[in-house]
C-alpha cells in the first residue's frame, strides 16, 4: 500500500515508519507536519491510506480528514496516543470518514514487531477493503425463528461516518420509541464504551452496551461492544462469538444482519449506513428475503458510500433513503 503519515512529532512519524517497514510490500509515500500540509499534499499525490494524528498545528486531524473526505476521499485511520483522552475528537473524525483509530506504535518498548502488530493489522483490513478482496458469497440455513420474540426490532450496521450517521439517526428517534435497536459499528473495542457514553448524550432512548446473554430491549440502543461479532440466537438474547474468524471486520455487520434473518420472528427493520466495503450488504439481502423491511442511506447523505452501495447492487434494500428521513420511517414502521 501508498501510505501517508500526518504528524507532527518526530518520533511518533519514525515510530510510525519502523512499523510500517516490517511489511516490506507497504511504502511511505509522503509526510506532513500538520492538517493543511495534509489536504495539499493528498490533492498532488492521493494515496491508499493516511495516518492521521488529531492534535496538530495550524490544522487539527478532524478538519483535515473532513477537507480531504471531501475532496480526494482516501482511507483515513486516525493514529494517537491518548485515544481515551481524544476520544469525541475521533469519533467526529469518524463523522467525516475515518475508518478507524489505533495507537501510536510505542518506540523503544518491548519487542518492536509486537508493538507495530495492532497497526499492521488495521493496515491490513483496509488493505481488504481497498482492493475488495472479499467475494464470498453468502448463504445461511433455513430459518428456524424463536417463538419468544413479539416486539419490533431495529438492526443497524455502519462503518466510515458512521458516528455522526448514528447520532442524527437517533436524536430523530423519541424517548417512547417502541422497538429495541441493536447497533454494530465497525470501531475497536476499546472504544466501545466511550462511543456509547457519546451516542448516549445525543439520544432520547438510552444507550449502553449489549451484554452477552441478554435479549434486545424495548425502547432502549444496544451496541455491540467488543471485538467478537455479535449475532441474535434462536432463543432470542444475544451472544458474542469469535467465529467466523475470517471476517476482516470484528464485528461484521453480516454476522448479525444474518442472524436477525434468521432467528427473529417479530417485526424487524435492517438499516445500512455510511461505510467503506460491502459488510452488510448481503446479510441485509437475507434479511428483505425473510421479508423485512430493509433500508440502506443514499448516496448524497453518506461519508462514504460504500456498504449502501454494495447494498443497492445486489437489490438488497427495499427503500433507499436520506438520512434524515430513516428515523421517522422507523417511527412510521413501529409507531
Amino acid at each position: 500500500m501508498k501510505i501517508a503519515i500526518v504528524n507532527d512529532m518526530p518520533m511518533a512519524v519514525e515510530a510510525l515508519r519502523r512499523a510500517i517497514a516490517f511489511e516490506p510490500a507497504h511504502q511511505v509515500v509522503w509526510v506532513a507536519a500538520n492538517g493543511a500540509e495534509a489536504v495539499e499534499r493528498c490533492a498532488q499525490l492521493t494515496p491508499d491510506l493516511i495516518l492521521m494524528d488529531l492534535i496538530m498545528p495550524v490544522m487539527d486531524g478532524v478538519e483535515a480528514t473532513r477537507q480531504i473526505m471531501a475532496a480526494t476521499p482516501c482511507a483515513i485511520v486516525i493514529v494517537t496516543v491518548d485515544r481515551q483522552q481524544n476520544v469525541h475528537r475521533v469519533f467526529e473524525a469518524m463523522g467525516y470518514g475515518a475508518l478507524d483509530v489505533v495507537d501510536t506504535p510505542a518506540l523503544g518498548a518491548g519487542n518492536p514487531k509486537d508493538a507495530a502488530a495492532p497497526l499492521l493489522r488495521k493496515i491490513l483490513n483496509i488493505d481488504w477493503l481497498i482492493g475488495q478482496r472479499d467475494s464470498r458469497v453468502r448463504t445461511v440455513a433455513t430459518p428456524l425463528r424463536a417463538s419468544v420474540q413479539r416486539q419490533g426490532l431495529v438492526a443497524i450496521g455502519s462503518s466510515a461516518g458512521g458516528p455522526a450517521a448514528l447520532e442524527v439517526l437517533l436524536k430523530g428517534l423519541p424517548a417512547s420509541f417502541p422497538a429495541a435497536v441493536v447497533l454494530v459499528q465497525h470501531v475497536d473495542q476499546v472504544f466501545a464504551a466511550g462511543m456509547a457514553e457519546w451516542l448516549a448524550s445525543a439520544s432520547g432512548l438510552p444507550v449502553r452496551l449489549a451484554r452477552d446473554g441478554e435479549p434486545p430491549e424495548r425502547g432502549t440502543v444496544l451496541l455491540a461492544g467488543t471485538n467478537h461479532h455479535i449475532r441474535l440466537l434462536k432463543n432470542g438474547s444475544l451472544a458474542y462469538t469469535a467465529e467466523p474468524v475470517n471476517e476482516i471486520y470484528r464485528p461484521s455487520i453480516d454476522v448479525f444482519f444474518e442472524s436477525v434473518a434468521s432467528y427473529w420472528s417479530g417485526d424487524a427493520v435492517g438499516v445500512l449506513l455510511t461505510g467503506m466495503g460491502r459488510d452488510g450488504a448481503q446479510g441485509l439481502k437475507l434479511m428483505r428475503q425473510q421479508g423485512f423491511l430493509t433500508i440502506a442511506q443514499d448516496q448524497h447523505s453518506c461519508a462514504v458510500y460504500g456498504m449502501p452501495k454494495a447494498a443497492a447492487a445486489i437489490d438488497a434494500a427495499v427503500e433507499i433513503r436520506p438520512l434524515e428521513k430513516i428515523a421517522p420511517r422507523l417511527i412510521e414502521v413501529f409507531g
